[in-house]
């Protein structure tokens, strides 16, 4: 599951459960990890709610090299190396 789909189905459950919207804001990592079943180790997770008047822009984490490392790159494509293999730098199907 990319983290563009894990996102998208923590969110639809937050805005569906007032519960788990709630242990979700006081506590994200455990909350993710019960949905998703498994552990995101050392990933810290930080979960805000936007207000009417308040909006949050996130910025990539930004190293000081102008190329990603294998892993930082199936992190931020949300998908596996796998998945990444199947297709050339131009985005065609092997």
């Amino acid at each position: 599951m990319s983290h563009k789909e894990w996102a998208e189905q923590i969110i639809t459950k937050a805005l569906e459960d007032a519960a788990f919207k709630a242990e979700l804001l006081s506590d994200p990592k455990a909350a993710v990890e019960k949905v998703l079943g498994k552990s995101l180790g050392a990933i810290n997770l930080k979960v805000v709610q936007e207000t009417a008047n308040t909006m949050y822009l996130v910025l990539p984490l930004h190293t000081g090299s102008s190329e990603l490392s294998d892993e930082e790159l199936d992190f931020v494509a949300g998908g596996s190396r796998e998945e990444s293999e199947r297709y050339d730098r131009n985005g065609n199907c092997k």
